[in-house]
């Protein structure tokens, strides 16, 4: 095991060849490839669009910037590149910053490595010991290059000695990976520093008269309008930047939900809730709504988190309700989507150009509206089912109106399967009536699809929705 190795000499003595971080992350990216291994298995739908440019940037030792707006996995994607490094790597014990046992770039380094030479004491650092990540705003010179140390001043070291510096993050990430969140927010001093290691690679710091030849790969993100907007990131440091790559939101439904599933975090499990299909598509057509809906700023953009923050709400919404039901399990219903206001709260900035009289809640409907007649339309086309829906309308102008609410058991939705005995038809095509709670979740979804294809009209008051036919056929 080479993790066993402790020393320079035993390391010589193994034949272990060190490699720069771009090369040992274009040498293992080659081998992933030749092996067909999945390179960013918890990023989707970038397969045809973004994991392209990033092979061809990696291959090429660039540093690289992803451009997109929120939501789009860019940090995750800057995260999941310590994959392509090795699993740890030897560097010299007793330094401040991680440093070849071979070639030490500090004073204290390279005394180490002349003091005891095939003696002097290695450790070995992980991947994920090699990553470091720094949000720019607020981010100053001394946090992310470093600084002179008072308390070393003090302690008796030279001003103007290596001894007197303290690193800040990006040499502390020497043989690694730094990455920059927001680049457009960083101060323009850092900026100027950033530039001369992507020029130089290397770092000074208050003038002194050092210079350390790092070896790092530097990442950044960007919103693409911030970017481009000028004056916010000195033009030297664009160009510096090797390869510029823009994420994007999901190009489908279904690739939304793949990530939704898998972003998914509740605290308990207990009881379990079922989403029907239907239902999660509607949670996921809400945040593509609102990605091209009028009333949002679209400048802003609709993170991913909308459709992650919704989907658990809802499932919280049915785990409540089964807990005050006393029941074992739970389903999620059209019901539950009427909570979905404060998950949609602070991820949906309006557009600040819409009419005022229209607030955030009212967005908000908008969009459930939307979402679930499209899904709807989906299920039962219109010119398919038109007869159907119009006896289900028939049937309940005949009862003046119906109520459901939250917290309406089964029980109750058989009974009012009696009065309107059209939405059995809908219901046994699908198959939805051999479950009782899915009956009840697609008899909610039939009766919610019928209002948004104005059939009838729906008035919610508190938990309860009362439904009445509005046109007579």
């Amino acid at each position: 095991m080479m993790n066993e190795i402790k020393t320079l000499g035993q390391l010589k003595a193994s034949n272990y060849k060190e490699r720069p971080i771009k090369v040992e992350m274009a040498e293992n990216l080659c081998t992933k490839i030749r092996n067909n291994e999945n390179l960013f298995p918890y990023i989707h739908g970038y397969d045809d669009t973004v994991v392209p440019q990033l092979i061809n940037a990696i291959l090429s030792g660039h540093n690289i910037v992803l451009l997109g707006e929120k939501g789009q996995a860019k940090s995750r994607i800057m995260r999941s590149l310590i994959h392509f490094l090795d699993e740890s790597i030897p560097v010299l014990e007793g330094t401040e910053i991680p440093e070849s046992p071979f070639a030490p770039i500090t004073l204290k380094g390279k005394k180490i490595l002349a003091e005891f030479g095939d003696s002097a004491e290695l450790k070995w650092i992980s991947r994920e010991e090699r990553y470091g990540e720094r949000l720019a705003p607020g981010a100053k010179i001394g946090d992310i290059i470093g600084d002179l140390d008072p308390s070393r001043i003090v302690g008796g070291e030279p001003l103007s000695s290596e001894g007197a510096i303290f690193f800040g993050l990006l040499p502390r990430m020497n043989r690694g990976i730094f990455a920059v969140n927001e680049m457009p927010d960083l101060d323009y001093l850092v900026q100027v520093s950033l530039f001369n290691i992507l020029e130089e690679s290397d770092i000074q710091i208050r003038g002194i008269p050092i210079r350390f030849p790092l070896d790092v790969m530097v990442c950044f993100t960007a919103n693409p309008e911030d970017y481009s907007r000028s004056g916010k990131i000195i033009s030297q440091l664009k160009d510096r930047i090797g390869s510029e790559i823009r994420t994007h939101y999901p190009k489908s439904r279904k690739v939304g939900l793949d990530v939704t599933r898998q972003e998914i975090s509740l605290p308990i499990s207990f009881p379990p809730v079922k989403v029907p299909e239907f239902i999660e598509e509607i949670i996921e057509e809400i945040t593509i709504q609102a990605r091209s809906s009028h009333l949002v700023n679209q400048k802003s953009g609709v993170s991913a988190r909308l459709s992650i923050s919704n989907y658990e709400v809802a499932m919280s919404s049915a785990r409540r309700r089964a807990l005050k039901n006393k029941e074992d399990s739970a389903i999620v219903r059209i019901t539950d989507l009427g909570n979905l206001f404060a998950s949609c709260s602070g991820k949906i900035e309006l557009d600040p150009y819409r009419d005022e009289s229209i607030s955030e809640y009212q967005v908000v409907l908008k969009l459930l509206d939307s979402a679930t007649k499209i899904i709807f339309e989906e299920y039962y086309p219109l010119k398919k089912y038109n007869s159907n829906f119009n006896e289900i309308s028939k049937q309940i102008y005949k009862l003046g109106k119906i109520e459901i609410s939250d917290q309406m058991p089964v029980t109750s939705y058989r009974d009012l399967l009696k009065e309107i005995p059209g939405v059995w038809d809908l219901l046994h095509e699908k198959s939805y009536d051999k479950d009782d709670t899915l009956f009840v979740s697609a008899f909610e979804f039939i009766l919610e699809g019928l209002t948004v294809n104005q059939k009838l009209s729906r008035r919610r008051l508190g938990e309860i929705s009362s439904f009445k036919t509005v046109d007579l056929y």
